[in-house]
C-alpha cells in the first residue's frame, strides 16, 4: 500500500506509543471509577503483541472469493492494549487492536496491506484457583474497521465503516512479583464489513463480507490491588 494512498498513517515509534498511551487512559478512566465505587478486587492494564491468521473469504484469493472486494489477506502482525477490572473470578475488560495483514498482489498493490483496528468490550471468567497460573475464557463485542488497497492501482483506497462483531478466546495469566502477569492467549474474531471503494463499489453492489481471523497474543500486564481482599 503506497504511502500517498493513506497520508498520515505512517507513524513513528514515539507517535505510536503516545497514541497507545492516550487510548489506554481513555479506556482505563471509566473502569477506575467503577472499581472505586464497587470495591473491585483489582484493576489491570497491559500491552500485547499479536500474530494473526485470516480465515474464510478474507483469506481466499480474488478468483476463489466469488468477486468479493475484501480478499487475499495473509498472516499479519499487530499490537493491542487491554484494561480490566476483576471481581474475584469474574472480570470486565476493554481492549484496542491494530493489526496489519499482508495482501496478495493480485488483490492489493505489490506492497499492499490491510489494516484492521478497533475496540472490544467483554467479560472474562477465570478459574478460581490459588495459583500463579490462572486459566480463563473470555468473550466480547468488537467494533472494528478495515483499510487497504484494491487492485493494482495505488489510488484505489478500500475502507469500511466500523461495524460490530464478536470475539471468543482462552488464555492463561501467569502472575509474578505480586502485581505483574505474563498472558498468552488465543482468540477468534468474526465480523461482517462492507467495502467502500470510490469508482468501484456502489450502494447496490457493496455487500457485507466476513473479515474473520485467529489471533495469538503474548501480553504483559500490571495488576494493582484495589479494594476488596483476595
Amino acid at each position: 500500500m503506497h504511502a500517498q494512498a493513506f497520508p498520515g498513517r505512517n507513524k513513528t515509534h514515539a507517535e505510536l506509543v503516545s497514541t497507545m498511551t492516550r487510548r489506554a487512559i481513555r479506556l482505563a478512566f471509566p473502569l477506575l471509577l467503577l472499581a472505586a465505587s464497587s470495591s473491585a478486587q483489582s484493576i489491570s492494564i497491559g500491552l500485547r503483541g499479536t500474530g494473526s491468521i485470516p480465515t474464510g473469504s478474507f483469506a481466499d484469493d480474488q478468483a476463489t472469493a466469488n468477486n468479493a472486494f475484501i480478499a487475499g489477506a495473509k498472516n499479519g502482525f499487530g499490537y493491542g492494549l487491554d484494561v480490566g477490572i476483576a471481581f474475584g473470578a469474574i472480570g470486565l475488560y476493554g481492549g484496542f487492536d491494530q493489526i496489519k495483514f499482508d495482501c496478495e498482489t493480485a488483490t492489493c498493490q505489490s506492497d499492499g496491506k490491510y489494516t484492521l483496528q478497533g475496540v472490544t468490550v467483554g467479560v472474562k471468567l477465570a478459574l478460581p484457583v490459588k495459583s500463579q497460573f490462572r486459566p480463563y475464557v473470555k468473550g466480547g463485542v468488537t467494533f472494528n474497521d478495515l483499510t487497504g488497497g484494491y487492485g493494482g492501482s495505488s489510488s484505489n483506497a478500500l475502507t469500511t465503516d466500523k461495524s460490530p462483531g464478536y470475539e471468543v478466546g482462552v488464555g492463561l495469566d501467569y502472575s509474578f512479583l505480586g502485581i505483574l502477569s505474563l498472558t498468552p492467549q488465543a482468540r477468534y474474531i468474526g465480523q461482517n464489513l462492507k467495502a467502500k471503494i470510490p469508482g468501484v463499489t456502489t450502494p447496490t453492489n457493496a455487500t457485507e463480507q466476513g473479515v474473520n481471523y485467529f489471533a495469538f497474543d503474548l501480553g504483559f500486564s500490571l495488576h494493582t490491588p484495589f479494594g476488596g481482599g483476595k
